[in-house]
């Protein structure tokens, strides 16, 4: 991996593809900007070389062609500014005359912030003519967009092989995958994975990946009624996928076979309806009512898993226990950020992945207490499941 910091850009046009993909709230402002913030390091080592820097960024998942005020990076390219403490140009345009203007009079040192790139469809499909128009735009092409390398599209996989000698990992990148290779292939024994969310279908594959480095899963969230459904237990009006209740009984006969030790909880907090405030009561898995739904996990099962995570050498964590959203219902989450933190302390490498994984580390207080968060959920678990991504393989590839 040729690291950009042993490379000077002075002078050059230089596309950077950054993941600026934030949530924002009814009037635009910013409400998580860790992304943006992750990004900071790889712009300003550009700037202090005199680079011209273009951001090629997106923000959500546009559905009609062209421009949308709604996914305008508008408030981004706002923001960045104000954390730089340094003019960031922006056009609502991607390409055309315009945009050839701009970037043919930077001076060394500018940055520019191209209009969301999912504003053309060619993007999303991996369209090389389209890769090709955006490359001819720079002279060198830096992916530090981790949360975006797992797509196959335009920005992050098809347009590297336009510079078959300019091409390099931001910092952001180079972070991430020295942390996951270590997770990977350096990971200590005993190796934990906790695995949350509502539902199994989405978490197959890393399940699957997992009982070969994992020497335990503890299993929580909504996914946990499928595998106790396939059991033949009640599980009342819980969230359930009936079709994937085959692969959850598969996935426990492997890891028996693999001596893989898959836990479930023995009790969970149950409620009359999905509300804060809702009728709730600490039941065993045994005992659910057919009326109420599961909504975390119990303490006893946190006891378990905090235990199984204390004696752990490696930790992965990615999804929730229960619906942490709401305060009643968030004892279980707490408990793993908790557990978490203090293996941590202890010498333990832990790494949080996700987006509901890392809300929960921030809201109790951890962020700083874990080895490394990932800023990418989707890409690192399909770094876990494949052990590279199509952004990696098209920087790394023919060198």
């Amino acid at each position: 991996m040729k690291s950009i910091k042993d490379v000077n850009f002075k002078g050059k046009k230089v596309l950077v593809r950054v993941d600026f993909n934030v949530p924002l709230d009814e009037h635009k402002h910013i409400t998580d900007d860790t992304r943006i913030c992750e990004a900071v390091p790889t712009i300003n080592k550009l700037v202090a070389d005199g680079a011209k820097i273009i951001l090629i960024a997106h923000l959500g998942r546009p559905k009609k062609n062209g421009f949308d005020e709604e996914f305008s990076l508008k408030p981004i390219a706002d923001y960045l500014e104000k954390l730089l403490d340094k003019k960031v140009i922006f056009i609502q345009k991607l390409l055309g005359e315009e945009v050839e203007h701009i970037i043919n009079n930077m001076k060394d040192g500018d940055i520019f912030l191209l209009e969301n790139i999912r504003f053309y469809p060619e993007e999303t499909k991996g369209d090389e003519a389209f890769a090709k128009k955006i490359a001819a735009l720079g002279e060198c092409y830096i992916n530090d967009a981790f949360g975006s390398s797992h797509r196959l599209h335009c920005s992050t996989a098809v347009i590297a092989k336009f510079f078959p000698n300019d091409r390099y990992f931001g910092f952001l990148m180079e972070y991430e995958v020295k942390n996951l290779n270590r997770l990977m292939r350096e990971s200590k024994k005993p190796f934990t994975a906790i695995i949350g969310g509502s539902k199994i279908s989405s978490k197959i594959k890393i399940l699957e990946s997992l009982l070969d480095i994992a020497d335990n899963i503890l299993i929580g969230g909504g996914m946990v009624f499928t595998f106790l459904k396939a059991q033949g237990k009640e599980i009342g009006k819980s969230l359930c996928e009936d079709d994937c209740m085959q692969v959850a009984d598969n996935l426990m006969k492997k890891a028996k076979i693999k001596r893989v030790k898959v836990f479930l909880p023995i009790d969970v907090v149950e409620a009359e309806k999905f509300d804060n405030n809702a009728i709730r009561k600490e039941v065993s898995v045994d005992k659910i009512n057919s009326q109420y739904m599961g909504m975390d996990i119990g303490e006893k099962t946190a006891k378990i898993y905090f235990d199984v995570i204390a004696e752990s050498k490696t930790i992965l964590w990615n999804g929730p226990m229960g619906v942490f959203e709401m305060s009643n219902f968030r004892m279980g989450t707490k408990a793993m950020a908790e557990a978490i933190a203090e293996a941590t302390a202890n010498g333990a490498f832990s790494t949080v992945g996700g987006g509901d994984s890392v809300a929960a580390i921030n809201m109790f207080g951890f962020a700083d207490k874990v080895s490394f968060i990932s800023t990418g959920g989707g890409a690192m678990l399909e770094y876990v499941e494949n052990g590279t991504l199509p952004g990696i393989d098209a920087i790394n590839e023919n060198r």
